[in-house]
């Protein structure tokens, strides 16, 4: 397995586990979780804001964020639909990227305005490992409440995605 095909397969695991994961975000009560459904709402914003400035960083192009996170809460249902189209972004972008590139160092500034230096790869591979990184969080959250979180494995998505991987005795 190369680079290339690895970020690949994560991006499309990290599409898979935002998707599940706002499916069962969807059945958190509005009203009786509403403090907790909130605050993983914050959090899952947070993930795709980062998910933005990185692809803004990775285009070579300016992004409108002053922070990591927004000031306003989006809905959830806005915020899921941001996130599945700015995933699909991401699997195509990796999927499109020549090998070649990912060594590539791309020079950004950071929201607080640092000046940051990373290669493509070190963006992607930060990318897919803060989302992760939260989706725990929100999880944790989720774990405390009626509604469990889902079981957002790397290995379940491969498995899930090829099932001949499944080796039966």
């Amino acid at each position: 397995m190369t680079a290339s095909t690895l970020l690949h397969s994560l991006f499309k695991y990290k599409a898979w586990a935002n998707k599940e994961l706002f499916a069962e975000m969807e059945k958190l009560d509005p009203v009786a979780h509403q403090v907790q459904r909130h605050t993983a709402i914050r959090v899952l914003n947070h993930i795709y804001v980062v998910d933005r400035i990185f692809a803004a960083h990775l285009c070579g192009t300016a992004h409108s964020y002053q922070a990591t996170n927004t000031t306003e809460t989006p809905l959830l249902a806005d915020l899921r639909a941001a996130v599945a189209e700015s995933d699909g972004w991401y699997v195509d972008y990796v999927g499109s990227l020549p090998p070649e590139r990912l060594a590539e160092p791309l020079s950004f500034t950071f929201t607080d305005g640092g000046s940051g230096r990373m290669s493509r790869e070190e963006m992607l591979a930060h990318v897919a490992t803060h989302g992760g990184y939260h989706r725990g969080a929100v999880g944790r959250i989720m774990a405390e409440l009626p509604v469990a979180p889902p079981r957002d494995t790397f290995t379940r998505f491969l498995h899930e995605v090829d099932p001949e991987r499944r080796i039966r005795d």
